[in-house]
């Protein structure tokens, strides 16, 4: 994977009259289908926080769950794009993987990367030093034909594709994916 300087292949993120939240947690508009991966359940009611969640000792990390929805979604070998936030400098990635220009986006800015679908196997060699770190932001392959998104605030990471991927998503057992609708507000924990 290596890091772009030339950022016109993120250019169509831009590109589409998707409202600023919607964008950054679904992708953007015009896929026939979207859904949702949770990292973890939805919440059970009102006044929850994401510490309340009951989780199994074994329960995947985001981004072991995320590695799973996105070799799901396309071929290993597929060139892809992904972008990582800036806001994670310094805490998960070091500063020299965010350095030179950004992809810009209303409330977010990132880094952009190119390489192989199957270079998400070595996301946290890459860029967490060998330690769990967030999902990359964006992640896209050439051809525009999915957007994976995985933004800081929410719960889960947001898919647009075509329905017949959604269905296969949502059939896993291995990963918990639901079809969701963008303008719809998903659950959301407080605080």
């Amino acid at each position: 994977m290596h890091r772009l300087q030339d950022l016109s292949a993120a250019d169509w993120l831009s590109a589409t009259d998707a409202r600023p939240m919607r964008l950054i947690t679904f992708g953007p508009a015009g896929f026939p289908a979207y859904a949702r991966l949770r990292f973890i359940p939805d919440p059970a009611g009102p006044g929850l926080s994401e510490a309340d969640a009951e989780l199994p000792d074994d329960h995947p990390s985001d981004i072991e769950q995320a590695r799973t929805v996105l070799l799901a979604l396309g071929e290993s070998a597929e060139p892809c794009f992904f972008c990582v936030w800036e806001g994670y400098g310094g805490s998960f990635f070091g500063p020299e993987s965010l350095r030179g220009p950004l992809v810009e986006l209303p409330h977010r800015r990132y880094a952009l990367y190119a390489g192989a679908l199957g270079d998400i196997a070595a996301w946290e060699r890459d860029f967490g030093a060998g330690h769990p770190c967030p999902p990359p932001a964006f992640a896209w392959p050439a051809d525009h034909r999915w957007c994976f998104t995985s933004d800081v605030d929410p719960h889960w990471a947001g898919i647009g594709a075509t329905d017949r991927v959604i269905d296969a998503l949502t059939a896993r057992t291995d990963v918990d994916v639901v079809r969701a609708r963008p303008e719809q507000a998903p659950p959301a924990y407080d605080g």
